[in-house]
């Protein structure tokens, strides 16, 4: 299937490297015009030079007011929003929950939960003034399964499930389709240190802590991103303008870690 995207204005965070950097070239190659954002200037730079109709500024997504300056340049630059993808999220620790300390609960909230409602909140009233529009929030397999160990990221992602499905509620009769993908065991550096920090943490190999991790997977693989960038496009395509609501998996089908 044949997907245009020409003239979508389209904000993707944390979208200078990793499945951020994928979805935003992807969806440049399919003809929308980007506004992306990352927290460091070296990674964003280099996005921007690569991808083509796009801009871009550094921010961190967890600053309510670092997200405003954001929304504001981008429908400003843009001349409004079609779609959001709300990309954002970081680790957080991996220890029991007696040793996670305080500040790594909360900044691992911030980013991977409290950064899409202060997107969301700026982007909403410029889609409804335009008719319609899509959001798209990243969550994860752990968002609706046990994941030992990490706790903050597992319970932010839960969270981004629960602000999904509330919002597409809410925003259904506005035409704005509110959707979650939720990839599982995701090929990169952020999966490979999550790795090696638990296999410390239980004291084993990291070879042995991947093939632990993928004896959940019914499918016993990984999942690349540019899996993940294509159901973003497709969803937020024509293709999928009845899509809203949903809790898109894309794992493998990925059981409770144990």
């Amino acid at each position: 299937m044949e997907i245009d995207l020409t003239g979508r204005r389209v904000v993707i965070t944390a979208a200078g490297s990793g499945i951020g950097r994928v979805i935003a070239e992807t969806f440049a190659v399919n003809g929308a015009t980007l506004y992306i954002c990352d927290v460091s200037a070296h990674t964003l730079d280099e996005a921007l030079d690569d991808i083509p109709n796009s801009m871009g500024c550094v921010i961190d997504v967890g600053d309510p007011d670092q997200v405003d300056r954001l929304m504001s340049d981008a429908v400003s630059a843009l001349g409004g929003l079609d779609i959001l993808i709300n990309n954002a999220g970081i680790a957080g620790p991996t220890a029991s929950v007696e040793d996670i300390e305080t500040a790594d609960w909360i900044r691992t909230i911030d980013v991977c939960l409290n950064a899409m409602f202060y997107t969301i909140r700026r982007a909403v009233p410029v889609m409804k003034a335009a008719g319609g529009g899509c959001i798209i929030n990243m969550s994860s397999a752990s968002g609706k399964l046990a994941f030992p160990m990490r706790a903050p990221y597992a319970v932010a992602k839960s969270a981004v499930n629960g602000l999904t499905n509330t919002l597409a509620a809410e925003l259904g009769p506005a035409n704005i389709r509110v959707n979650a993908i939720l990839p599982g065991y995701v090929e990169g550096e952020r999966a490979d240190r999550v790795i090696q920090e638990k296999s410390a943490a239980l004291g084993i190999s990291a070879a042995e802590m991947e093939a632990k991790a993928l004896q959940f997977i019914a499918m016993g693989t990984k999942i690349s991103p540019r899996e993940i960038a294509e159901l973003a496009v497709f969803v937020a395509s024509d293709a999928g303008r009845h899509i809203s609501g949903q809790l898109l998996g894309i794992d493998g089908f990925m059981e409770m870690e144990r």
